[in-house]
């Protein structure tokens, strides 16, 4: 493949999934002897949502609840077609949304 670079973003909301995911993308490209940049984190993404405990009054009963999105970034350069092949085929985990492209 020439003069390409593949770019791969993990977003998960659990950072130890996040991390192993990385870990086996970046052992997988080195053994096929693609070069690895990253992973690079990416600033955690906080939402935080607050509800109202009682039913009517006590505006002071409240929960507050968080969710964080993690998120890594990762370029291989000049990768090879066996590069590409094992990609394709690793089994990464449900919780990790994965997004490829080519440039």
């Amino acid at each position: 493949m020439d003069n390409q670079s593949i770019r791969i973003r993990l977003k998960a909301f659990d950072y130890r999934l996040i991390d192993a995911s990385t870990k086996l993308i970046v052992e997988t490209a080195k053994k096929t002897g693609a070069i690895v940049k990253g992973p690079i984190p990416l600033p955690v993404k906080k939402e935080r949502t607050t509800v109202l405990t009682s039913p009517h009054k006590d505006k002071d009963a409240r929960d507050q609840y968080e969710i964080r999105t993690y998120k890594r970034l990762m370029d291989i350069v000049e990768p090879t077609d066996k590069t590409v092949d094992a990609l394709m085929k690793l089994d990464l985990s449900s919780g990790v949304d994965v997004q490829i492209s080519l440039s």
